[in-house]
């Protein structure tokens, strides 16, 4: 396994800190304490946070694209891959109850604190849409893929949101559930899409 530099230290250490306290409320002692340097080593990396933030989200692109990449070697079909999507309600279940969706939680406050970087952190949002709507071409929804894609998206979300809020994991298998029957139930129409969301 490869030694990691302090500035990737840096930058993972912030990447969790962002998540679990939020952007705004992190500060630069906070990130140098859990790496275990000096101040004046954390500023010979990052001059300031928006620097470290756009950072966190170059980390966060790379490693979505990574996770992608694994769920198209391991899916042999589009739905099994769109799965992987839906399920990682649950596969991250532990850390979505505290903290909410990573992706979702960070683009929330920087939109309210109207911040230059927002634009680049919607782009991991845009990288799953992207990646969804190529899915649904290959399921044989080509017509509707995008619209399917930012449906999936928006279930994600929603139920991330909640989980957040009530703590209830039965609550998100259930809706997990309900969304992969839905998915199959696309699957076997081969071309016919039904945008509608699952009662």
């Amino acid at each position: 396994m490869r030694h990691q530099t302090t500035r990737e230290q840096i930058i993972e250490a912030a990447d969790g800190l962002f998540y679990q306290q939020g952007y705004e409320h992190t500060s630069f002692s906070e990130i140098a304490k859990t790496v275990g340097i000096s101040r004046g080593n954390f500023y010979y990396h990052f001059k300031s946070k928006d620097e470290i933030l756009d950072a966190v989200i170059n980390l966060r692109m790379t490693n979505t694209k990574s996770m992608l990449e694994q769920w198209e070697n391991e899916g042999e079909r589009p739905e099994e891959r769109i799965r992987c999507f839906i399920r990682i309600l649950i596969t991250n279940w532990s850390k979505i109850e505290y903290y909410g969706c990573p992706v979702g939680t960070l683009t929330a406050e920087l939109a309210k604190l109207n911040h230059a970087s927002l634009d680049e952190a919607s782009k991991v949002f845009t990288l799953f849409r992207t990646w969804l709507r190529e899915q649904f071409i290959q399921l044989g929804h080509a017509e509707d893929a995008d619209t399917l894609a930012m449906q999936v998206l928006a279930f994600s979300q929603g139920v991330a949101a909640l989980a957040s809020a009530f703590k209830d994991e039965r609550f998100v298998r259930q809706e997990v559930q309900r969304m992969c029957a839905w998915l199959d139930s696309l699957s076997k129409q081969g071309g016919q899409p039904n945008v509608h969301h699952p009662a």
